[in-house]
């Protein structure tokens, strides 16, 4: 009767299957880094769908700069950021994937610039100000109530400005040369000015195995929200795509080359709000899963 199985064993041999499963497929660690206003308590939706189709997998939600103190200028979030991600990564043979919400994006951007030797293998950026913002959303009422989006570059492109994170990816097309000048954060990132670390900063991101642009018309909050593929306003506020861009078409920081090698994938999805992105079972499962295997 050795061929039979009774009810009361089944349970035990799915569980050994999943483990089985877990172990035979390795499935490398995700760390996923929060957005601004945002902590860990945010994506437990996220690392219940992770497990839940890669069973075993070590999900880590970074605890850092979260709520108010996302406020903090990005360098200074990077430094903490980097320095948590660092072991993850060391103790991690064969990579890690990193899921980036919002503001998170532009800080692992800053992390991957800083981290030489990073073993990312699925770079994920989730409604990501990628291009920078320009837009009177929620957040930017909350924290500057009686300005407009026209007036904020008084404030953002100033030394003290720069102390704020939405400071350092406020992109206002009708104040280009400010920006060039003021913007200590983004526009190095993107080689939209020259600096001593571009050649570096360009090789690090070219160690990323692939990179997953996620964003959507409704976002709500993205401004524009092509942003979160890289694309932004020109300064008639017209959307310029990605491959239309200045910093693309002279490969500044590397996006050409990955896209050339077929290493980009853009993944847009109507319908989603912005603070929904990372509980949302349709963009995990058509964005997200395939690229954590």
């Amino acid at each position: 009767m050795g061929g039979l199985m009774t009810d009361g064993c089944r349970p035990c041999v799915l569980i050994w299957a999943v483990f089985l499963l877990s172990s035979v497929m390795g499935y490398r660690p995700v760390i996923i880094v929060h957005g601004i206003l945002d902590g860990p308590r945010q994506f437990e939706i996220l690392a219940k769908f992770i497990n839940q189709s890669h069973p075993g997998t070590n999900v880590t939600t970074l605890a850092l700069y979260d709520y108010t103190a996302s406020l903090k200028p990005l360098w200074q979030q990077v430094d903490g950021f980097r320095e948590a991600i660092r072991p993850i990564m060391e103790s991690a043979e064969d990579g890690v994937h990193l899921i980036c919400f919002s503001q998170g994006g532009l800080i692992c951007r800053g992390v991957l610039a800083t981290l030489p030797t990073h073993n990312v293998h699925s770079l994920i950026f989730l409604s990501s100000p990628l291009a920078g913002q320009y837009g009177d959303s929620c957040y930017l009422k909350k924290f500057f109530p009686k300005l407009i989006k026209s007036r904020l570059y008084h404030i953002c492109y100033t030394t003290w400005g720069q102390r704020i994170s939405i400071c350092n990816y406020w992109n206002d097309p009708h104040q280009r040369e400010r920006y060039l000048k003021s913007s200590i954060y983004l526009a190095p990132l993107n080689g939209e000015i020259v600096h001593a670390n571009s050649t570096a900063w360009r090789d690090s991101f070219l160690h990323i195995q692939t990179l997953v642009l996620i964003g959507g018309q409704d976002d709500g909050v993205i401004t524009p929200w092509e942003s979160s593929i890289f694309g932004f306003y020109d300064s008639n506020e017209t959307v310029v795509e990605m491959e239309k861009q200045d910093w693309y078409l002279r490969d500044a920081f590397g996006l050409k080359t990955l896209n050339s090698e077929g290493a980009v994938v853009k993944c847009v999805v109507p319908g989603v709000h912005h603070t929904s992105w990372h509980s949302n079972l349709t963009v995990y499962k058509n964005c997200i899963d395939k690229w954590l295997t």
